[in-house]
């Protein structure tokens, strides 16, 4: 090679080389996101950084939870719901809403006017209504319509290679 460095791993990804499909999906860093419902026992949220923008008019983002979450159900099924960008002060709160995390437990809320629980000091947030929903193979894609956003200053958390961290520009 021209560079001398080495040659790139070439996979075809399968079950079989699922973790190098994975590692690879990890090269590319993404924000990160908390999504709120209200769940039939109260607030719940779910972690997310498969958030992307999809059309500016009307406003629509799309997110895309994974089947096998014991959540997913709860999340499929909202009608509103709200999608939180998180900042790097907020880098506790992935794994506060991880399985057996304590959730919404010692957070201050509030109810948006669908109902939906939201937290303030984010450095994004977008109140939505389902628009729709697709086939994701193992997930479900859900695109909402933005009913309003707040919008906050501060460095974004971001997640890459397995990591949470911040960017460094």
């Amino acid at each position: 090679m021209a560079d001398g460095g080495m040659q790139p791993l070439e996979i075809m990804p399968d079950a079989g080389n699922a973790r190098l499909f994975r590692d690879a999906l990890g090269r590319f860093a993404t924000g990160v996101t908390l999504i709120s419902i209200m769940g039939p026992d109260g607030p719940m949220g779910f972690t997310a950084s498969s958030f992307a923008s999809l059309s500016l008019d009307p406003p629509l983002v799309l997110w895309s939870p994974a089947r096998a979450s014991h959540r997913y159900p709860h999340f499929a099924a909202a009608e509103h719901y709200s999608i939180h960008v998180l900042g790097q002060d907020q880098a506790d709160w992935p794994t506060r809403f991880a399985r057996g995390g304590p959730g919404f437990e010692g957070l201050s809320w509030r109810a948006s006017r669908e109902g939906v629980p939201v937290l303030a000091g984010t450095l994004a947030r977008f109140d939505c209504r389902r628009h729709a929903t697709h086939d994701g193979g193992d997930h479900l894609i859900i695109v909402g319509q933005v009913l309003r956003l707040t919008l906050e200053e501060g460095a974004p958390l971001v997640f890459a290679n397995s990591r949470f961290g911040g960017f460094a520009g």
